[in-house]
């Protein structure tokens, strides 16, 4: 059976791109129905949505027939997942207060199901201390909170608030779709009195590199097969860990036992990351792509002697975000994949991201795609020299590191 969402369009000029993201949805196989704000009305029509969801779409608490049914508590429990996209400072604010006064916000009070908000907005109105206890108090509450775009704005200012990207949406969606329902009391009942070591303990892994387009056939990307990344995503599964593993384009066989995530660039991967949290481990193994391009819808031709200059936005910090995240993991791993100085690079990088432990090694010869790796493991006990070993057997002796730690 099919996934479902029910996609909540409140009143923001980003309104215009809902329909985009329904057709991402469908051609991912999830179904969705659509609600829409009397706001939002002023910038796309129930009929266009209607068109690309086939399916009613819903704007009136009071319609007849559906509230004779106790409509709005059937269509707030029976989606798998609610997003709220886009979300304005006014819904954030409802929804923050327990406000219900229109079919919007009385379904996401009445329902028992997870809620994804997308937010877009002016940036003076996110940055707005009210907006911000808006955001703190939903998220204490449980709401997945995506970190707005930073760019122009229609309204001609720059910076955060404008809505994520489509993509980066489908992928929170992914990931929270693929978040397991039951708890860490399930562990006895699947593993019985006995069970493995990380038996109850969530676990993220980040695997691959990321691919920034620059136009439709070219992109930026870091060299990475993944195969590190993956190999440790099924040696803490193997350890009994519940793992979510976020994957950058690479073409890898899922491990046993692991729910993988698949996303293509740095901002799809920051947002399923946030979407998998809480975690009681992130191992963030992904090369991601330091920097993007404004990527350009036509091929960049290169008869005319050259082209123009690239600029380059630097990408979200993956790693920094994480470990200064208010839903840390209670261990955050990094990679630092280093050609020099190995140690000392990564020594200060563990410091400058704020993460628990950096994996560090020496690519300078054929790691990158090789089948074994050697590693030094800093911590804040210092640095632990390992022999070169399969990138297997580096996995398992890792996991099991974890497995201690989170032990304590």
């Amino acid at each position: 059976m099919s996934k479902r969402i029910l996609l909540i369009v409140s009143g923001g000029i980003a309104a215009y791109k809902a329909p985009e993201l329904v057709r991402l949805l469908r051609k991912d196989g999830i179904a969705v129905r659509a609600v829409m704000t009397q706001a939002a009305r002023q910038f796309v029509t129930p009929l266009s949505l209607g068109t690309v969801t086939e399916d009613n779409v819903y704007t009136d608490l009071f319609d007849l027939k559906d509230e004779r049914e106790i409509g709005h508590i059937q269509l707030s429990r029976q989606a798998d997942l609610i997003v709220v996209a886009p979300a304005t400072a006014n819904i954030l604010a409802k929804m923050a207060g327990g406000i219900a006064d229109d079919l919007a916000t009385t379904l996401l009070l009445a329902t028992d199901k997870p809620v994804l908000a997308a937010p877009a907005m002016n940036v003076r109105m996110w940055s707005h201390p009210a907006t911000q206890r808006s955001i703190a108090q939903l998220r204490a509450d449980g709401v997945t909170i995506m970190e707005p775009d930073e760019g122009d704005m229609a309204c001609g200012e720059y910076g955060p608030g404008r809505l994520p990207a489509p993509e980066a949406i489908l992928a929170s969606i992914r990931a929270m779709l693929a978040a397991p329902l039951g708890e860490a009391q399930a562990a006895t009942a699947r593993f019985g009195e006995n069970p493995p070591p990380l038996a109850g303990k969530r676990a993220l892994v980040t695997a691959g590199p990321t691919h920034e387009p620059i136009d439709p056939v070219r992109y930026i990307a870091n060299r990475s097969s993944g195969k590190q990344g993956f190999a440790i995503a099924g040696a803490l599964a193997a350890l009994g860990a519940d793992v979510t593993l976020v994957a950058g384009p690479v073409s890898l066989a899922t491990p046993p036992g692991v729910r993988r995530v698949n996303v293509e660039t740095a901002r799809e991967m920051a947002a399923a990351v946030e979407a998998a949290l809480p975690a009681d481990v992130a191992v963030m193994v992904a090369a991601v792509a330091d920097w993007r391009a404004e990527a350009t819808a036509q091929k960049i031709k290169k008869d005319k002697g050259g082209i123009d200059a690239l600029p380059l936005v630097e990408n979200p910090d993956i790693l920094a975000g994480l470990s200064k995240s208010p839903r840390r993991p209670r261990l955050v791993i990094g990679f630092a994949a280093e050609t020099e100085k190995v140690v000392e690079h990564a020594t200060a990088k563990r410091a400058r991201k704020g993460c628990d432990w950096i994996v560090a090694n020496d690519v300078s010869g054929d790691v990158m795609g090789g089948a074994d790796n050697r590693i030094h493991l800093v911590t804040h006990g210092g640095v632990e020299d390992w022999p070169k070993m399969e990138k297997g057997a580096v996995a398992r002796r890792l996991a099991q590191r974890i497995a201690d730690e989170l032990s304590h």
